[in-house]
């Protein structure tokens, strides 16, 4: 018996955990990544029910209440729990349907770039030689640029936009996973079992996605959490600075841009939206350090 099952059964006092209950076991000893997780299915919740847990529509606005404080401050309302902005919108209920805005984002993002960075790699990893080489080269190329800087110029060639400031943030993220996975696959190319799939008769494409890839999984997972909270942050500055979202757009950005002017004088306009960027970028960055220590098996090791 290895010193890894040892340990595992000293700790869980019989035999080692499998599976789904092996990673949950491995997860759960970080306990960040178990408080992230917990905030995440919040504001997972959140947005999902949002119009059935907002207590207003995110685009009516109320002129007799402009920039109403939170209710905890003097002149609050529990009528708009956390305030109103300055054309009367409730700022809780826009930072709910934020957050629909905000996940989406994240999930096209990172989709957009697993999908293509993958397949990129894949062949660069496969085949090397002058494939390889051209690729790479791309890549490097994109990674010279600082990666806002980057995004900030494919939004302002393609329009501004929600959707064009998401096809720009997946081409930044995109070398990352290609070089994670063209790495990963030069790993287990040269493994046995691999070399024994060539050798009974598996075609290239058989060896690239059946055999190859499925092993290559872990570290990609674990890039994707990261690039999912990268992802937020970057849509938020775009929006911020005017080429993302657009207003009225509830997005977390969108509505720190539209706050600037009033950041002396109504500190909850500006603080909430910020707020909530920190919890849920935080919150993912969380579940990201908790994944790599379940599906990492150096560090199951330790």
């Amino acid at each position: 018996m290895s010193a890894v099952q040892t340990t595992t059964e000293t700790k869980t006092g019989g035999s080692p955990p499998s599976g789904l209950s092996e990673f949950w076991f491995y997860f759960s000893r970080n306990k960040g990544a178990v408080i992230g997780l917990a905030f995440f299915l919040v504001i997972l919740f959140v947005a999902v029910f949002a119009p059935f847990v907002a207590p207003h529509s995110p685009s009516i606005q109320n002129r007799e209440l402009l920039l109403l404080p939170p209710v905890f401050s003097e002149g609050g309302s529990w009528g708009h729990i956390l305030g109103t902005d300055a054309v009367g919108r409730d700022i809780l209920s826009r930072l709910i349907y934020g957050a629909r805005f905000s996940l989406f984002i994240g999930l096209v993002v990172v989709t957009l770039s697993v999908v293509s960075g993958v397949l990129i790699g894949l062949v660069a990893g496969y085949f090397r030689g002058r494939v390889d080489t051209a690729i790479m080269r791309v890549m490097d190329i994109i990674l010279a640029f600082p990666s806002l800087l980057l995004a900030l110029v494919l939004v302002a060639v393609l329009g501004p936009g929600l959707l064009n400031a998401m096809i720009a943030i997946s081409l930044v993220n995109q070398p990352h996973f290609v070089r994670l996975t063209r790495a990963a696959v030069m790993t287990e190319k040269t493994k046995d079992y691999v070399i024994g799939s060539k050798v009974a008769g598996a075609g290239t494409l058989r060896l690239m996605f059946l055999t190859i890839l499925p092993n290559c999984l872990a570290p990609l997972i674990v890039q994707a959490t990261l690039a999912f909270s990268a992802a937020i942050l970057d849509a938020a500055a775009l929006g911020f600075l005017g080429m993302g979202a657009q207003p009225p757009t509830p997005e977390w950005g969108t509505m720190l841009a539209e706050a600037r002017e009033f950041i002396q004088r109504a500190w909850w306009v500006v603080t909430f939206p910020g707020l909530a960027i920190l919890i849920t970028v935080l919150a993912i960055n969380l579940m990201g350090d908790g994944l790599r220590d379940a599906l990492d098996p150096k560090l199951k090791r330790s």
